[in-house]
């Protein structure tokens, strides 16, 4: 047997979408503000190395009497009188002997970045002495390799900050539009709910009307008007009740309403309005009591729609019968609507509580069924009384509906003293 499940969000396509959209632009904000922090960041460092190489290179050259000793990863050359002195381990293809020459010459000092054997080296030539020149070299292989990893400790942590950005944008997103998504959904469901619901009721009203205008053309006698307009008055006030009930139901703030509903006479009474429409298709409605069931805490409206929605579907399917039985299970009330109809479509039954679900045209069930928004409604008011409704195929042709709602412990006497039949 297929229970119902709760209501599906006909937004949850958009809500999706709009939270992976709000994640990628919150990727996209966070990967810009990465790049920028990342470039801030190279070029605070590049400006602190380039100091700290400046401040090595002009230190090293002030201590410039001995070659032999520099700085590590620096050497130093020195041109006195004609006489050129190098450090050890100078690399090969330095020093760069032309600025040495042209320094001695006019004093003039020169910095300049070369690359020798895959290397950049910083290059400074000073005055020395009098008619002298010194040259500073320092290898720049530490530096750039701090570099290097500075910038690939922001490429991590930039690109785990953009999954983690995204994650959080959608779910925050989510959020963020569920609000919407819920409202918009609960707009559209009161939409169809009403216009599924009111249909029957203006359809009676208009149908009174015209049968009011027949008799006061026939000019029929006062009893038989007085009838008539009774019945619409009747037909008036059910249709402003389910619409009260309707708004209820719209407004999530506002609970279930709580009144024992005695579940045996509303069903009775709905299957005898409901006989000259299944007069009509050839079919019969027997009602049931199986032993004293308790009445029903809950909006007698709404049950009456949901009945009302069950009888409707089973007299739209049945052969020549529709049987409704009210009991008693596990403390619950259970109302059972069976029908000797086709049956319901294997394919279908899961969904079956779902708006506008149908079979196929060949189902295997030997015709097709169509649901509306009845059986989706049941199910929403099922829900909102604690309650749950169910379907499945019986034995022989024709499908069994169960309704199942939480009975109350007052004994049945005193409830049905205080409520009168349903209208």
């Amino acid at each position: 047997m297929i229970r119902s499940r709760p209501p599906r969000s006909a937004d949850e396509q958009m809500l999706r979408r709009t939270a992976l959209r709000v994640g990628m632009q919150t990727a996209a904000g966070v990967a810009v503000t990465v790049l920028v922090l990342a470039a801030v960041a190279v070029l605070v460092v590049l400006h602190s190395q380039y100091r700290a190489q400046d401040d090595l290179i002009g230190g090293a050259i002030a201590r410039a009497d001995d070659v032999g000793d520099p700085p590590a990863g620096m050497w130093l050359v020195t041109l006195r009188a004609g006489e050129q002195a190098a450090s050890p381990g100078l690399p090969t293809g330095l020093p760069d002997e032309d600025q040495l020459r042209r320094t001695a010459a006019d004093h003039v000092t020169r910095t300049t970045d070369r690359v020798v054997g895959h290397r950049e080296y910083r290059v400074r030539t000073e005055r020395y002495g009098a008619q002298g020149a010194v040259q500073a070299v320092l290898d720049l292989s530490a530096d750039h390799a701090e570099r290097s990893r500075l910038l690939d400790e922001l490429l991590i942590a930039g690109a785990v900050g953009l999954v983690l950005a995204a994650c959080m944008g959608a779910w925050l997103g989510r959020r963020a539009v569920a609000p919407m998504a819920e409202a918009l959904a609960l707009q559209r469901r009161f939409v169809a709910d009403a216009g599924h619901e009111l249909r029957t009721p203006l359809t009676l009203l208009s149908t009174r009307a015209q049968l009011i205008r027949r008799r006061l053309h026939q000019q029929a006698g006062r009893a038989v008007l007085e009838s008539e307009t009774d019945s619409l008055v009747r037909d008036a006030g059910q249709l402003a009740s389910i619409l009260d009930d309707l708004l209820l139901a719209a407004d999530p703030r506002e609970p279930t309403a709580r009144e024992p509903v005695d579940l045996p006479r509303l069903v009775s009474h709905l299957a005898g309005a409901a006989q000259p429409a299944a007069d009509r298709q050839g079919v019969t409605v027997t009602t049931a009591t199986m032993g004293d069931p308790p009445p029903v805490l809950g909006s007698a409206t709404s049950l009456r729609r949901a009945v009302t929605a069950l009888l409707d579907n089973a007299i739209r399917h049945a052969r020549t019968e529709v049987r409704l039985s009210v009991g008693t299970q596990g403390g619950q009330t259970v109302l059972e609507v069976t029908d000797d109809g086709p049956g319901i479509d294997v394919k279908v039954l899961p969904t079956i509580f779902d708006r506008f679900a149908a079979t196929p045209a060949d189902g295997a069930s030997g015709g097709s069924r169509r649901y509306g928004l009845g059986l989706a409604l049941v199910s929403e008011i099922a829900t909102r009384h604690g309650g749950s409704v169910s379907a499945a195929n019986t034995d022989h042709a024709g499908a069994i509906f169960r309704l199942q709602l939480p009975g109350t412990t007052r004994p049945r006497r005193q409830e049905n003293s205080q409520n009168p039949p349903p209208p």
